[in-house]
């Protein structure tokens, strides 16, 4: 399978690089970033001490065209931009970014109608397992408990609380047959009373270097419950984001998510 990688200078992106040259089963044939970066035109192999032949270009168009499937794990402008060119050469994607409103999701579903898309908030396998964990101790623990989630991210993240945040609260939410909309509350500060026992609480850290820290807490009385995740390198969303792409090998069309790249539906 051919890939194609995007901001392939950047921290992920070069994690992708790796995996990619490291994985007998895809070949590297674009990695793309943007015009003017220092990478432009150096090998991009070398970004992660591998030499391949494979120079870094800023040729968007050319570099998804030559793929079979492009990974993305840029900003949301950006990559419904990329979203466009696969869309022109049929070409399949699988999106890490996160950050999307609802107008950017709509525009993902509308083109998955005739490109086959994997577009999950994180694509670590085991993130994605943790989701499974809470649908079922969500069902279980409905009573009682007052669920919290907290995560942590490195001082660079421009969004929050992080997309794998919002999807674990989606998930106990769905359990829990509750409107994420209607009951989540983002952060407290000043005189707020008691707390709402039907409410998912959110909280945001933000400093150094940390790679992603997740932590749903079920507080009972006399107990709590704490599901966690904590990723030591960006290598886990690489190595599932290339599991997502050889799971479109093959498909005309479709939006997916982790859960169906792992069968876990």
């Amino acid at each position: 399978m051919k890939i194609a990688i995007v901001g392939a200078s950047g921290r992920m992106g070069r994690m992708l690089i790796e995996s990619t040259l490291r994985d007998a089963e895809v070949t590297l044939v674009s990695a793309i970033d943007q015009a003017g970066t220092p990478a432009i035109g150096k090998n991009a192999g070398e970004l992660v001490g591998m030499p391949c032949g494979m120079m870094v270009t800023s040729d968007v168009e050319a570099g998804i065209a030559r793929a079979d499937c492009l990974i993305d794990f840029t900003r949301p402008e950006g990559t419904l931009e990329h979203l466009a060119f696969c869309l022109r050469h049929k070409v399949a994607i699988v999106i890490g970014t996160t950050g999307f409103d609802e107008h950017g999701k709509q525009a993902i579903a509308e083109a998955a109608r005739e490109i086959p898309i994997v577009f999950a908030p994180n694509m670590s396998v085991g993130v994605n397992v943790v989701f499974k964990l809470l649908d079922t101790a969500s069902r279980i623990l409905s009573e009682g408990y007052d669920i919290e989630i907290v995560e942590a991210h490195h001082k660079h993240k421009i969004d929050a609380p992080s997309g794998t945040a919002l999807r674990m609260g989606e998930v106990v939410a769905k359990a829990l047959e509750r409107d994420l909309k209607k009951c989540a509350i983002y952060g407290r500060e000043g005189v707020t009373g008691e707390r709402d026992p039907s409410t998912i609480g959110f909280s945001t850290v933000r400093g150094g270097d940390i790679v992603g820290d997740h932590t749903v807490m079920y507080c009972g009385i006399g107990e709590r419950v704490e599901i966690s995740h904590k990723a030591g390198s960006r290598m886990p969303y690489a190595l599932g984001s290339l599991r997502a792409a050889r799971f479109l090998a093959g498909k005309a069309n479709g939006l997916f998510d982790m859960q169906d790249v792992l069968g876990l539906r």
